[in-house]
């Protein structure tokens, strides 16, 4: 939680984001997280200042609960004096106990915001799912809460002025941003009339455009004519010279499919082939290098039009 200081901005954590929401993908399935395609509705984890502290919260982890689809999960919410916004205790169930900082005595609005990253922890510990280190796995708990229809509140809670500042969970507000575009993209959901902090909206937008960067990219047909142009420079230094590793400025990477009897260059002859990121889950994808082609991903059901 960073209360007052200086907030984080841009993409640092933009690579372990994407690999969060492919493992998300992964373990779920793409028919459970399609479950998802509704987000957490305002009014239901609405919380005003004349509700009552500890009923108010206990009500909106509750809706949190119905969200994830935790049925017997019961959530208790305390109160105390601590560094961190919030602290769940993960065990066997079926009662967590949730502490929230104290701040949130007097910023109510927020508590969704803090319960929606805690119980997405609760969430993810029952299907074991995470990734190593605490530093990812509390990235994974944020694109989850997030892509799963929650982590709008987190975003919305993300308030900057000359003065002050306040944003809670892991990620930059940008990331934030990028990944609730991602969840927009894929289930045509608009958020934007949600954000109740215009420093949230911004960082929306600024998510949503490097989203969009993401359905841009070659071998996609919708890439722009200098991406076209690079890819058509890296395709003929892959037939005159062979493939060559994974260029991490690049997207896409060439390889040579071998035949049993030992040939097959990137001649024309079909031996080429392409593997590029699925712009919806980030799962990679492998074509082969003959014009217009349509791949459909595995992982996530996306029905990407290419041109290789």
């Amino acid at each position: 939680m960073v209360d007052g200081g200086p907030v984080v901005h841009g993409y640092p954590h933009l690579e372990t984001v994407r690999t969060a929401i492919t493992a998300l993908y992964k373990r779920l399935s793409y028919d459970t997280v399609r479950t998802f395609a509704s987000s957490v509705a305002p009014a239901d984890v609405a919380f005003s200042d004349v509700d009552d502290l500890y009923l108010g919260a206990q009500r909106v982890a509750r809706e949190l609960v119905r969200h994830y689809r935790l049925p017997d999960a019961r959530m208790i919410v305390s109160f105390r004096e601590m560094r961190h916004a919030a602290s769940v205790e993960l065990a066997a169930g079926p009662e967590y106990f949730i502490e929230l900082n104290d701040r949130f005595r007097t910023h109510r609005r927020d508590i969704g915001a803090a319960l929606a990253h805690e119980i997405m922890h609760v969430y993810l510990h029952r299907l074991d799912l995470s990734l190593p280190g605490t530093r990812d796995n509390e990235i994974l708990t944020d694109t989850a809460a997030t892509y799963l229809g929650a982590g709008w509140l987190l975003l919305d809670a993300f308030r900057e002025d000359g003065a002050s500042s306040q944003k809670l969970g892991y990620l930059t507000p940008e990331e934030f941003g990028y990944v609730l575009a991602k969840r927009s993209l894929a289930f045509g959901e608009g958020p934007e009339t949600w954000f109740t902090s215009p420093q949230a909206y911004a960082a929306y937008t600024k998510g949503l455009a490097q989203a969009r960067r993401d359905e841009q990219q070659p071998p996609l047909t919708a890439a722009g004519w200098a991406g076209r142009r690079r890819y058509a420079k890296d395709r003929r230094y892959a037939r005159d010279h062979g493939a060559r590793g994974l260029d991490p400025v690049s997207p896409y990477a060439f390889s040579v499919a071998r035949t049993p009897g030992g040939g097959g260059g990137g001649d024309g002859g079909g031996g080429l082939r392409v593997a590029f990121p699925c712009p919806t889950c980030h799962q990679r994808i492998r074509v082969p290098v003959r014009g217009r082609v349509r791949a459909r991903c595995a992982l996530c059901g996306s029905v990407l039009e290419c041109d290789t």
